[in-house]
């Protein structure tokens, strides 16, 4: 599977950015999806998780209610809707997928987007 993330950008605190994750190459209703990101000198973080079919989800305690994942199986599209977002949702965000799982664990994910730049300015 080839993914490719798009939409970061630059945004002020309070604002919001819907991500957008294209799949290519296999079979997208096959994958589970979920979005991780990465801030300069952290480790690598769950931020949430969709099903096959989108039906169910999982996210980071931390940003429930702010973040939400969707998928389009039609479109081969995951998404990540920010809302209200803050300075420390600063990060690199990247787009994964693994055959038949719903999980957040990273090392469960075979393919990984490029990733794609948030800034949060204060």
């Amino acid at each position: 599977v080839q993914l490719q993330a798009s939409g970061g950008g630059l945004v002020q605190a309070g604002g919001s950015l819907r991500l957008a994750c294209a799949a290519s190459g296999r079979t997208f209703s096959n994958y589970g999806m979920a979005w991780f990101r990465q801030a300069p000198g952290k480790e690598r973080e769950s931020v949430a998780a969709i099903s096959l079919g989108g039906g169910s989800t999982r996210y980071a305690d931390s940003l429930k209610g702010r973040f939400t994942i969707s998928r389009d199986n039609a479109k081969n599209t995951v998404y990540l809707h920010m809302n209200r977002l803050k300075p420390e949702d600063t990060a690199v965000y990247y787009c994964a997928a693994a055959l038949g799982l719903l999980t957040t664990t990273p090392s469960a994910y075979d393919y990984w987007g490029q990733g794609t730049q948030v800034t949060v300015s204060s």
